[in-house]
């Protein structure tokens, strides 16, 4: 592990392209979590308890983030063999899928049933109703939690992240200031884009995680968060004060396509409404460049140069 991290290191080794040796860091005082890994609760065909058993065979903790849906995060969250971080992706109204991380199961529970159950659609993993990314990190304002931005510049420059719609000009670095952290490592993006989360997390002075964004049992932990902590607390908290370091590597083209190949699978057997919401989601996102567009030609001045 330390020649690794000599080689390919950055912030200081916080976060590494390479293989995670668990055991090491165990050596060292961390444990470690994949921080963003699904199940059959929403877009994959992992039974949780699948997962629990491999995490602990690999000896990492995981986050169970299912989209919208909590689920198999609470089944398992008071395990006391592996560290479980009670959490969630949220995908916003706008577009970008927040990670949130819960100190307690039951204040994750009681913040789906209030905030997140009443927006659901009819497939209820994708975009919610009425709750934008700056409406989310509102209700999430006084709730014992740590926020995270999954996969901050996107999937194939849809806005499915915070930093790309910043880019886009659809958020204000405002926004993103607001979380605790961008997820800096996703073993389904590319290393420019991840290298690119990572340059604008530390521009912002906010934490990091990662995870593999896993929808196949074999990709748990392939990617992890570490902290020298010894509960979840100490863990969450090591997050948010900067502490953390992550460590992993992205997926071949062929990981991706297989994974992408069982999570369409999945949304088959939502396919109406999931066709019509991604289709509102994209019309959305045509009436927000278009506006752009709009701005940009009516600040334009003729008379000079290189304007229209």
């Amino acid at each position: 592990m330390a020649e690794t991290v000599s080689k390919v290191s950055l912030c200081d080794g916080r976060v590494v392209f390479a293989e995670p040796d668990t055991s090491a860091l165990y050596e060292q005082g961390y444990i470690t979590a994949d921080m963003h890994f699904h199940t059959n609760c929403s877009d994959s065909f992992t039974d949780v308890r699948d997962a629990l058993a491999l995490a602990r065979m690999r000896g990492t903790g995981l986050a169970v983030t299912d989209h919208n849906l909590i689920e198999s995060a609470v089944k398992i969250a008071d395990n006391p063999d592996v560290l479980v971080i009670p959490g969630m992706e949220v995908s916003t109204t706008d577009g970008p899928h927040v990670l949130v991380y819960f100190y307690e199961t039951r204040d994750l529970s009681a913040f789906w049933r209030s905030k997140i159950r009443p927006r659901l659609q009819s497939c209820p993993w994708l975009a919610l109703r009425d709750c934008p990314t700056e409406k989310l990190l509102d209700l999430l304002e006084n709730q014992n939690c740590v926020v995270s931005a999954a996969h901050p510049m996107g999937y194939f420059g849809n806005n499915k992240g915070v930093e790309i719609c910043v880019q886009k000009g659809y958020l204000t670095e405002d926004t993103a200031k607001r979380l605790d952290a961008y997820e800096v490592i996703c073993s389904g993006m590319t290393r420019s884009n991840n290298l690119k989360a990572l340059k604008a997390a530390s521009t912002y002075g906010i934490g990091f995680t990662g995870g593999t964004d896993g929808h196949m049992l074999e990709e748990l932990g392939r990617v992890v968060t570490a902290v020298r902590a010894s509960n979840r607390e100490e863990f969450l908290d090591g997050i948010v004060n900067g502490n953390s370091r992550v460590i992993g590597l992205e997926k071949s083209l062929y990981g991706k396509a297989k994974m992408a190949s069982h999570s369409l699978a999945k949304f088959a057997v939502h396919a109406p409404s999931a066709i019509h919401t991604q289709a509102n989601s994209a019309g959305r996102s045509t009436v927000r460049g278009v506006k752009r567009a709009g701005k940009w030609f009516k600040n334009q001045d003729p008379r000079q140069p290189g304007s229209l």
